[in-house]
């Protein structure tokens, strides 16, 4: 039954973003993106975002995970709109002082080395917000997992918000049902949750991020008993009660630099990192299932996580007028 809805909603996918099609709704916005946006006025734009992700990656095997966390972190304050490169300025007190950014996001000057190659090529044309949303996808196929067509013609934010980064951004020890809420004021669902979060098989988390899991989940002195206690064990020995708050876990140890499914297959064994990781097996019965099917079928967990990166990146975006094409991804054009 889940195998033929993940095929329904496949198919649905590619009627919506067909070439037929050429266009993509885009949430909580009047306008729409569409994968041809910058053929007449910058051909070269993908492929120029494409080879410095590629040339990034060989230096630093980390960098596309938090690709795809910048994408993530910016479509869920104010949407996809490059708030989160802001630096302080003026008015704008930068997302990158929030809890989920500080000392955590990163690969801010590959973007803007991207956006600087892409000012060279054609001058005020691509957005700093389609330039987050191209990097998550090359990040996403160079670590071996699938591709899609983004949808393009995003416009630069002239503000940021700190409160939003720190409110609206789902936090590792946030319940399932808090997580959910997040994710359904974003306008994506349960299915797009799970889908997302395996993302998470690639990258790292600090030891301040999960450390209650091994210590004291619950406020009683206990650890986490959904946590494999071997798991735990070996976790215990780089993370201790206090200090090492930032020393860095992958977050899916079995391949942690290859984008699989074995994300899912660490949940079902007990062995996700992150409190918010091992939720969706253990707190609600819809997302178990979504973790066994994904976790038996990487094929069908690729297609929706294709499906729902278009989603979320068509998250509230500024469209026609709105916004503007920032010349540094990190101020505002108005500040030069």
């Amino acid at each position: 039954m889940a195998k033929s809805l993940n095929i329904l909603i496949a198919a649905l996918s590619l009627i919506a973003f067909s070439p037929f099609c050429l266009c993509s709704k885009a949430y909580g916005s009047g306008g729409y993106l569409f994968p041809q946006f910058y053929d007449q006025s910058c051909p070269k734009a993908q492929e120029i975002v494409q080879s410095i992700v590629a040339k990034a990656f060989e230096h630093d095997p980390r960098m596309p995970a938090s690709l795809l966390r910048l994408h993530f972190h910016d479509c869920f304050v104010k949407g996809c709109d490059a708030s989160i490169l802001l630096d302080s300025s003026g008015t704008i007190i930068s997302e990158k002082r929030s809890n989920p950014n500080r000392n955590s996001a990163r690969g801010f000057e590959l973007i803007e080395e991207i956006k600087h190659a892409l000012e060279q090529e054609c001058p005020e044309t691509v957005s700093c917000a389609d330039i987050l949303a191209l990097a998550a996808r090359d990040s996403t196929v160079i670590t071996g997992g699938p591709s899609w067509e983004v949808p393009l013609g995003r416009r630069d934010a002239r503000g940021a918000s700190l409160s939003g980064s720190n409110n609206d951004i789902p936090a590792p020890n946030n319940t399932f049902q808090t997580i959910l809420t997040k994710f359904k004021r974003q306008g994506l669902d349960l299915v797009d949750l799970v889908s997302l979060s395996g993302s998470h098989t690639i990258g790292n988390s600090r030891c301040t991020s999960f450390r209650q899991r091994l210590y004291n989940q619950s406020g009683n002195g206990k650890p986490d008993m959904t946590l494999s206690q071997y798991y735990a064990t070996l976790l215990r020995q780089r993370c201790p009660r206090s200090g090492g708050d930032q020393t860095l876990f992958f977050l899916d140890f079995a391949t942690p630099f290859k984008f699989d499914n074995h994300y899912f297959k660490n949940l079902i064994m007990y062995k996700g990192l992150l409190s918010s990781d091992e939720i969706l097996f253990t707190k609600n019965k819809q997302s178990k299932e979504l973790v066994e099917l994904y976790a038996e079928n990487q094929e069908a967990f690729f297609e929706q996580f294709a499906i729902s990166m278009v989603k979320m990146g068509n998250i509230s975006p500024l469209t026609g007028a709105k916004g503007e094409i920032r010349r540094i991804c990190r101020r505002v054009n108005h500040a030069y």
